[in-house]
């Protein structure tokens, strides 16, 4: 059998895993959360994660780890010590914590505001803990909005680097 992308065992079965769950009901997101939800997720923010998240947003920094072509790779070097993670990069990942995902993603949720606070840099090679707390559902002109406070701390010394508002508006 001729595949034009090879998969392993374990893709595969996600793969149909995925398939399968569009089959199941999806709910509004207003409907999916609870106020006082929690969810969280540990992420290893490895030199390649930190590579492709700035060559996919086009922010060469040295002061993040790089490739250089006939290269492995780069260690960057800031004012901090040695190289750090993008500043944004752990927002891009809240989103992925935000939405339980073992229930079917939700119809109609939009994300209409964002307010991020940066408390210190983050070390490429660390391991954070992303957590989201639904906070609020509120109506603001006939349309319905769920606010999430997220928070990422370092799983070995529980320093607080980020936290986030965001609200999701509910169709």
């Amino acid at each position: 059998m001729n595949r034009l992308k090879p998969m392993t065992a374990i893709q595969e079965g996600q793969t149909q895993e995925f398939i399968n769950g569009l089959a199941e009901e999806c709910l509004p997101y207003w409907d999916m959360v609870e106020v006082g939800d929690v969810l969280e997720r540990e992420l290893h923010l490895s030199p390649e994660l930190v590579t492709l998240y700035a060559d996919g947003v086009e922010d060469f920094n040295p002061w993040y780890e790089a490739w250089r072509m006939n290269s492995w790779r780069i260690p960057g070097e800031s004012p901090f010590g040695g190289a750090i993670v993008p500043p944004l990069l752990v927002s891009h990942f809240v989103l992925s914590v935000q939405f339980d995902h073992t229930k079917p993603f939700a119809i109609g949720s939009i994300h209409t505001f964002h307010d991020s606070e940066i408390f210190a840099p983050i070390a490429v090679g660390a391991t954070v803990r992303i957590t989201t707390r639904a906070t609020d559902k509120f109506e603001k002109r006939g349309r319905r909005y769920v606010r999430h406070n997220a928070e990422v701390v370092d799983v070995d010394n529980d320093t607080l680097y980020f936290s986030e508002t965001r609200d999701i508006l509910s169709l």
